[in-house]
Protein backbone atom coordinates (compact mmCIF):
# COMPACT_ATOMS: atom_id res chain seq x y z
CA UNK A 1 0.00 0.00 0.00
CA UNK A 2 1.03 3.11 -1.08
CA UNK A 3 1.42 5.87 1.84
CA UNK A 4 0.02 9.07 1.36
CA UNK A 5 0.74 11.49 3.90
CA UNK A 6 0.66 15.37 3.03
CA UNK A 7 2.21 16.00 -0.39
CA UNK A 8 4.31 13.22 0.46
CA UNK A 9 3.77 9.66 -0.86
CA UNK A 10 5.81 6.48 0.61
CA UNK A 11 6.01 3.43 -2.12
CA UNK A 12 5.77 0.07 0.17
CA UNK A 13 9.52 -0.39 -0.24
CA UNK A 14 10.48 2.90 1.14
CA UNK A 15 11.34 3.66 4.33
CA UNK A 16 10.40 7.08 6.57
CA UNK A 17 11.93 8.57 9.06
CA UNK A 18 9.80 10.69 11.53
CA UNK A 19 11.92 13.07 13.62
CA UNK A 20 10.53 13.91 17.34
CA UNK A 21 10.20 16.85 18.43
CA UNK A 22 9.05 17.81 21.83
CA UNK A 23 7.71 20.99 22.97
CA UNK A 24 7.81 19.70 26.67
CA UNK A 25 10.14 20.78 29.36
CA UNK A 26 10.26 17.20 30.78
CA UNK A 27 11.14 14.82 28.25
CA UNK A 28 12.60 11.36 29.24
CA UNK A 29 15.50 12.02 26.62
CA UNK A 30 15.90 16.04 25.54
CA UNK A 31 14.86 17.05 28.59
CA UNK A 32 13.30 19.92 27.16
CA UNK A 33 16.00 20.85 25.18
CA UNK A 34 13.49 21.66 22.12
CA UNK A 35 10.81 23.87 24.52
CA UNK A 36 11.76 26.82 23.46
CA UNK A 37 10.43 27.60 19.71
CA UNK A 38 13.86 28.95 18.69
CA UNK A 39 15.59 26.00 19.80
CA UNK A 40 12.58 23.98 18.64
CA UNK A 41 12.16 25.22 14.36
CA UNK A 42 16.56 24.57 14.70
CA UNK A 43 15.67 20.88 15.18
CA UNK A 44 13.33 20.86 12.63
CA UNK A 45 15.23 22.53 10.40
CA UNK A 46 18.71 19.94 11.54
CA UNK A 47 16.64 17.01 11.27
CA UNK A 48 15.39 17.83 8.05
CA UNK A 49 18.90 18.50 6.72
CA UNK A 50 19.74 14.69 8.37
CA UNK A 51 17.45 13.17 6.16
CA UNK A 52 13.78 13.30 8.08
CA UNK A 53 10.64 12.90 5.75
CA UNK A 54 8.15 13.74 8.45
CA UNK A 55 8.64 15.54 11.60
CA UNK A 56 6.25 14.23 15.01
CA UNK A 57 5.58 17.54 17.36
CA UNK A 58 4.56 16.82 21.10
CA UNK A 59 3.09 18.97 23.85
CA UNK A 60 2.81 16.53 26.84
CA UNK A 61 5.44 14.00 28.07
CA UNK A 62 4.52 10.23 27.37
CA UNK A 63 4.93 9.20 30.43
CA UNK A 64 3.42 10.02 34.00
CA UNK A 65 4.30 13.88 34.97
CA UNK A 66 2.41 17.00 35.93
CA UNK A 67 -0.64 17.89 34.18
CA UNK A 68 -0.63 19.28 31.25
CA UNK A 69 -4.60 19.82 29.87
CA UNK A 70 -5.83 20.56 26.49
CA UNK A 71 -5.33 24.65 26.11
CA UNK A 72 -2.04 23.73 27.63
CA UNK A 73 -1.38 21.73 25.09
CA UNK A 74 -2.15 23.68 22.23
CA UNK A 75 -0.27 26.52 23.86
CA UNK A 76 2.65 24.70 23.23
CA UNK A 77 2.54 23.24 19.42
CA UNK A 78 -0.52 24.84 17.85
CA UNK A 79 1.43 28.24 17.19
CA UNK A 80 4.91 26.58 16.73
CA UNK A 81 2.93 24.01 13.73
CA UNK A 82 2.32 26.76 11.41
CA UNK A 83 5.25 28.80 11.86
CA UNK A 84 6.90 24.96 10.60
CA UNK A 85 4.42 24.96 7.86
CA UNK A 86 5.18 28.80 6.83
CA UNK A 87 8.88 27.88 6.52
CA UNK A 88 9.06 24.02 5.24
CA UNK A 89 5.73 24.15 3.48
CA UNK A 90 6.12 20.18 2.05
CA UNK A 91 7.25 18.88 5.25
CA UNK A 92 4.83 16.31 6.45
CA UNK A 93 4.01 17.06 9.63
CA UNK A 94 2.61 14.62 12.67
CA UNK A 95 1.29 15.80 16.16
CA UNK A 96 1.56 13.47 19.07
CA UNK A 97 -1.69 13.92 20.49
CA UNK A 98 -4.76 11.83 21.96
CA UNK A 99 -7.23 14.62 22.39
CA UNK A 100 -9.79 15.41 19.76
CA UNK A 101 -10.14 19.06 20.90
CA UNK A 102 -5.94 19.66 20.59
CA UNK A 103 -6.52 17.66 16.98
CA UNK A 104 -9.03 20.05 15.29
CA UNK A 105 -6.63 23.11 16.41
CA UNK A 106 -3.65 21.52 14.88
CA UNK A 107 -5.46 20.19 11.59
CA UNK A 108 -6.48 24.09 10.64
CA UNK A 109 -3.00 24.65 11.88
CA UNK A 110 -1.74 22.61 9.16
CA UNK A 111 -0.60 19.11 10.60
CA UNK A 112 -0.79 15.97 8.06
CA UNK A 113 -0.81 13.49 10.21
CA UNK A 114 -2.29 12.68 13.95
CA UNK A 115 -0.10 10.27 16.15
CA UNK A 116 -2.23 8.67 18.53
CA UNK A 117 -0.01 7.28 20.59
CA UNK A 118 -2.52 6.15 23.27
CA UNK A 119 -5.26 3.39 21.48
CA UNK A 120 -8.16 5.39 20.75
CA UNK A 121 -8.66 6.61 23.88
CA UNK A 122 -10.58 9.42 22.72
CA UNK A 123 -12.58 8.05 19.75
CA UNK A 124 -13.29 11.80 18.33
CA UNK A 125 -9.77 11.64 17.22
CA UNK A 126 -10.49 9.44 14.67
CA UNK A 127 -13.15 11.92 13.29
CA UNK A 128 -11.24 14.79 13.58
CA UNK A 129 -8.53 13.33 10.67
CA UNK A 130 -11.38 11.79 8.85
CA UNK A 131 -12.79 15.64 8.68
CA UNK A 132 -9.61 17.16 7.78
CA UNK A 133 -8.82 14.48 5.48
CA UNK A 134 -5.71 13.76 7.19
CA UNK A 135 -4.08 10.72 8.27
CA UNK A 136 -3.94 8.69 11.62
CA UNK A 137 -1.87 6.32 13.30
CA UNK A 138 -3.54 3.77 15.43
CA UNK A 139 -1.65 2.50 18.27
CA UNK A 140 -1.73 -0.55 21.11
CA UNK A 141 -1.19 0.16 24.67
CA UNK A 142 -3.13 -2.17 26.38
CA UNK A 143 -6.27 -0.50 27.35
CA UNK A 144 -4.24 1.89 29.46
CA UNK A 145 -5.28 5.47 29.92
CA UNK A 146 -2.63 8.65 28.78
CA UNK A 147 0.65 8.73 30.78
CA UNK A 148 0.60 5.88 32.57
CA UNK A 149 2.99 3.49 33.06
CA UNK A 150 1.82 -0.76 33.19
CA UNK A 151 1.86 -3.15 36.38
CA UNK A 152 2.41 -6.53 36.04
CA UNK A 153 0.31 -6.49 32.89
CA UNK A 154 0.17 -9.86 31.12
CA UNK A 155 -1.31 -11.08 27.30
CA UNK A 156 -2.08 -14.69 27.05
CA UNK A 157 0.06 -13.67 23.68
CA UNK A 158 1.31 -10.23 23.02
CA UNK A 159 1.54 -10.01 19.67
CA UNK A 160 -2.27 -11.17 18.81
CA UNK A 161 -3.64 -8.59 20.82
CA UNK A 162 -1.32 -6.10 19.46
CA UNK A 163 -2.54 -7.19 15.99
CA UNK A 164 -6.40 -7.63 17.02
CA UNK A 165 -6.02 -3.67 18.46
CA UNK A 166 -4.49 -1.88 15.84
CA UNK A 167 -6.29 -3.64 13.12
CA UNK A 168 -9.65 -2.91 15.18
CA UNK A 169 -8.47 0.60 15.44
CA UNK A 170 -7.46 1.29 11.70
CA UNK A 171 -10.92 -0.53 10.23
CA UNK A 172 -12.86 1.66 12.97
CA UNK A 173 -10.64 5.01 11.76
CA UNK A 174 -11.51 3.94 7.85
CA UNK A 175 -15.16 3.33 8.58
CA UNK A 176 -15.86 6.45 9.85
CA UNK A 177 -13.53 8.35 6.90
CA UNK A 178 -9.97 8.40 7.25
CA UNK A 179 -8.63 7.54 4.17
CA UNK A 180 -6.93 4.22 4.39
CA UNK A 181 -3.98 5.40 2.61
CA UNK A 182 -3.16 7.39 5.50
CA UNK A 183 -3.77 5.31 8.41
CA UNK A 184 -0.69 3.68 9.85
CA UNK A 185 -0.50 0.96 12.83
CA UNK A 186 2.27 1.35 16.00
CA UNK A 187 2.67 -1.76 18.49
CA UNK A 188 3.77 0.75 20.53
CA UNK A 189 6.73 -0.41 22.38
CA UNK A 190 6.95 -0.29 26.15
CA UNK A 191 3.28 1.25 26.44
CA UNK A 192 1.52 -1.14 28.26
CA UNK A 193 4.09 -4.08 27.76
CA UNK A 194 7.32 -4.53 29.81
CA UNK A 195 10.75 -5.06 28.27
CA UNK A 196 9.55 -8.62 27.31
CA UNK A 197 6.42 -7.92 25.30
CA UNK A 198 8.33 -5.61 23.39
CA UNK A 199 11.14 -7.74 22.16
CA UNK A 200 8.56 -10.45 21.73
CA UNK A 201 6.93 -7.55 19.74
CA UNK A 202 10.25 -6.63 17.47
CA UNK A 203 10.97 -10.35 16.97
CA UNK A 204 7.50 -11.10 15.63
CA UNK A 205 6.52 -7.66 13.87
CA UNK A 206 5.83 -9.15 10.60
CA UNK A 207 2.74 -10.29 11.78
CA UNK A 208 1.69 -6.45 11.86
CA UNK A 209 3.01 -5.85 8.59
CA UNK A 210 1.46 -9.01 7.30
CA UNK A 211 -2.13 -7.24 7.86
CA UNK A 212 -1.31 -4.80 4.66
CA UNK A 213 -1.41 -1.87 7.08
CA UNK A 214 1.96 0.06 6.95
CA UNK A 215 3.71 -0.15 10.52
CA UNK A 216 5.55 2.76 12.32
CA UNK A 217 7.77 1.70 14.99
CA UNK A 218 9.01 4.03 17.39
CA UNK A 219 11.93 2.21 18.99
CA UNK A 220 14.13 5.38 20.01
CA UNK A 221 16.19 4.95 23.16
CA UNK A 222 13.05 3.49 24.72
CA UNK A 223 13.09 1.52 28.14
CA UNK A 224 12.78 -2.16 26.77
CA UNK A 225 16.00 -1.29 25.00
CA UNK A 226 17.50 0.29 28.00
CA UNK A 227 16.55 -2.82 30.17
CA UNK A 228 17.77 -5.24 27.52
CA UNK A 229 21.28 -3.44 27.36
CA UNK A 230 21.26 -2.04 30.74
CA UNK A 231 21.70 1.39 29.71
CA UNK A 232 20.28 5.03 30.37
CA UNK A 233 18.88 6.80 28.09
CA UNK A 234 21.42 8.58 26.42
CA UNK A 235 23.63 5.49 25.69
CA UNK A 236 21.14 3.39 23.91
CA UNK A 237 21.37 4.37 20.28
CA UNK A 238 23.89 1.46 19.20
CA UNK A 239 20.46 -0.70 20.99
CA UNK A 240 17.98 1.51 18.90
CA UNK A 241 19.55 1.13 15.35
CA UNK A 242 20.05 -2.45 15.87
CA UNK A 243 16.18 -2.83 16.62
CA UNK A 244 15.47 -0.31 13.91
CA UNK A 245 17.24 -2.45 11.48
CA UNK A 246 15.61 -5.92 12.72
CA UNK A 247 12.23 -3.95 12.25
CA UNK A 248 13.31 -2.28 8.78
CA UNK A 249 14.26 -6.12 7.28
CA UNK A 250 11.03 -7.02 8.38
CA UNK A 251 8.73 -4.58 6.70
CA UNK A 252 8.31 -1.62 9.27
CA UNK A 253 8.37 1.69 6.99
CA UNK A 254 7.70 4.21 9.75
CA UNK A 255 10.66 4.77 12.59
CA UNK A 256 9.97 7.55 15.08
CA UNK A 257 13.37 8.62 16.24
CA UNK A 258 15.48 11.11 18.14
CA UNK A 259 18.95 10.42 16.14
CA UNK A 260 17.89 11.36 12.29
CA UNK A 261 21.00 11.15 10.61
CA UNK A 262 21.97 7.74 12.31
CA UNK A 263 18.64 6.25 11.45
CA UNK A 264 18.56 7.54 8.46
CA UNK A 265 21.90 5.71 7.14
CA UNK A 266 21.25 2.72 8.84
CA UNK A 267 18.00 2.77 7.18
CA UNK A 268 19.74 3.48 3.48
CA UNK A 269 22.22 1.04 4.00
CA UNK A 270 18.91 -1.75 4.34
CA UNK A 271 17.14 -0.76 1.71
CA UNK A 272 20.77 -1.27 -0.46
CA UNK A 273 21.31 -4.89 0.70
CA UNK A 274 17.40 -5.20 -0.41
CA UNK A 275 17.86 -3.86 -3.57
CA UNK A 276 15.45 -0.86 -3.37
CA UNK A 277 18.33 1.24 -3.46
CA UNK A 278 21.50 1.98 -5.16
CA UNK A 279 24.81 2.70 -3.90
CA UNK A 280 25.25 6.17 -3.95
CA UNK A 281 28.73 5.85 -5.27
CA UNK A 282 30.17 2.65 -6.67
CA UNK A 283 33.74 3.14 -7.25
CA UNK A 284 34.88 0.38 -5.92
CA UNK A 285 36.86 -1.95 -8.60
CA UNK A 286 35.21 0.00 -11.41
CA UNK A 287 39.00 1.81 -12.12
Amino acid sequence: MTLRLGQREFADNEFAVMAIINRTPDSFFDQGATFATEAALAAVDQAIADGADIVDIGGVKAGPGPDVDSAEEIERVADFIALVRKRHPSLVISVDTWRAEVGRVVAAAGADLLNDAWGGHDPELAHVAASAGIGLVCSHVGGLPPRTDPHRVSYDDVVLDVVDTVTGLAERAAAVGVRRDGILIDPAHDFGKNTRHSLEVSRRLDELVATGWPVLVALSNKKFIGETLDLPSGERLTGTLAATAVAAWQGARVFRAHQVRETRQALDMIASVRGHRPPAAARRALA
